[in-house]
């Protein structure tokens, strides 16, 4: 498939999914932007590729957002991917973890939806990376789930309102990803800790995690000529886990 003449944002595009995303749409001749609030790994993935564009903003900050957009000029196709998850027991969780939580996962994506769908100059398509969290629930993550089942439910609610137009939204759910900050989060922990990775891969019915690039290849198939009919749809990624 060729992307060359659409724009493409990614939000959380400076490690993980969100670099594998813009590298991917890139590579089909789209001009991507990437957004996230470390400018240091931001510019490491803009230096993959030419056609990636580092901009530094805060999904969790309307006035942020807004200026990004402003920034990034229209674009055709906005994937909200930005998130973090924090692992605690639910009685042990604080407001301020809530909080985080809601705002990184749920009203990041809200505020990267809304302001990319006012300034789409026509066809385009929205996508949200939600989780297996987002339908279905895991122990000691009730934060992170609620806001993923959050965005499963905007995605749902939002497609119907722009079903007569050129526009597309859907969530993509994948299980757990083959990326350190996966893992690292997993473990509620900044270090990587390697051993973690056998347990995580025996959640996903086929033994192993989830290469970002298969997440990727999702996405790209809700941009490409068929894909029309899909809208409003939570897709697992996960390898039967859902």
């Amino acid at each position: 498939m060729s992307l060359r003449g659409k724009r493409v944002l990614v939000t959380g595009g400076g490690s993980g999914l969100g670099a594998e995303l813009a590298k991917r749409f890139a590579e089909e001749g789209a001009s991507v932007v990437i957004a996230g609030r470390g400018l240091a790994a931001l510019r490491t993935v803009e230096k993959t590729h030419s056609s990636i564009q580092a901009i530094v903003a805060d999904v969790t900050d309307e006035a942020s957002v807004a200026d990004l957009f402003r920034k990034a000029g229209h674009c055709d196709i906005v994937i909200a991917n930005a998130g973090a998850a924090v692992s605690r027991p639910f009685l042990q969780t604080g407001i301020d973890d809530w909080n985080q939580m809601i705002g990184v996962n749920l009203t990041g994506v809200f505020l990267t939806m809304r302001e990319g769908l006012r300034q789409m100059p026509g066809w385009g398509r929205l996508i949200a990376i939600s989780s297996t969290a987002g339908i279905k629930g895991y122990p000691h993550v009730a934060p992170y789930v609620a806001a993923k089942h959050g965005v499963v439910g905007l995605v749902k609610a939002l497609a119907l309102e722009v079903a007569r137009q050129p526009v597309t939204v859907n969530a993509l759910c994948p299980g757990f990803l083959d990326t350190e900050r996966s893992v690292a989060q997993e473990e509620n922990s900044a270090q990587v800790d390697h051993s973690a990775r056998p347990d995580l891969a025996g959640q996903n019915p086929q033994g192993r995690l989830i290469p970002p690039k298969e997440v990727a290849a999702a996405a790209l198939w809700l941009c490409g000529a068929g894909s029309e009919g899909v809208n409003g749809q939570a897709i697992a990624i996960s390898g039967g886990e859902i």
